[in-house]
């Protein structure tokens, strides 16, 4: 099922970037703030049909979205509390809370770390590390195949629109550094 297109109409000119000597027209900052609204909308719309739809594929999964990015994080290496937070951008005591399901659930365990014995790391367990992939597969299944579901001509402006929205990421995040490594 195919979105409807709204292009911009190519004779809108790019308002000037952040921090340009030369102020943006109303009609540049109204083209601007109209194309940051579509596009917030479409995300949200997306990352609510993801979260609903590998509900399809992966009825038994209860773990919320918060707990799964806190998975892909660990992933990569145990951290403490506090960098996972700065990495998530979240409060410290909502990434404790984060954790403590974890834990419960025994999809991470505390460790030691070793720069400082009065802290604890947090590290995935090997049931984490199912979960995160059992996850990852149905997430990526159900993705290839709605991809699969496009056009070829949609699906190519989607695949191409990657690079950008992968250097939108960054950019938000304030990271102009190497590409993210978390799906």
């Amino acid at each position: 099922m195919s979105e409807p297109s709204h292009p911009v109409p190519p004779t809108a000119p790019a308002p000037p970037p952040p921090g340009d000597a030369a102020a943006a027209s109303p009609l540049e900052e109204a083209v601007a703030i109209e194309r940051a609204q579509r596009l917030t909308d479409v995300i949200t719309r997306l990352r609510r049909a993801l979260r609903s739809s590998i509900r399809t594929d992966y009825p038994w999964e209860s773990l919320p979205m918060a707990q799964v990015e806190l998975l892909q994080t660990l992933a990569a290496a145990p951290m403490r509390v506090g960098e996972l937070a700065a990495r998530q951008r979240l409060a410290p005591n909502t990434v404790s809370g984060l954790v403590g399901k974890l834990l419960e659930a025994g999809f991470v365990d505390r460790q030691a770390d070793p720069g400082d014995r009065r802290t604890a790391r947090i590290a995935l367990t090997e049931a984490g590390r199912t979960q995160l992939l059992d996850w990852r597969r149905a997430h990526e299944r159900r993705l290839a195949d709605a991809l699969e579901s496009l056009s070829p001509t949609d699906r190519e402006a989607v695949m191409n629109a990657l690079p950008g929205l992968e250097h939108l990421a960054r950019t938000l995040a304030g990271d102009t550094g190497a590409p993210d490594d978390r799906s």
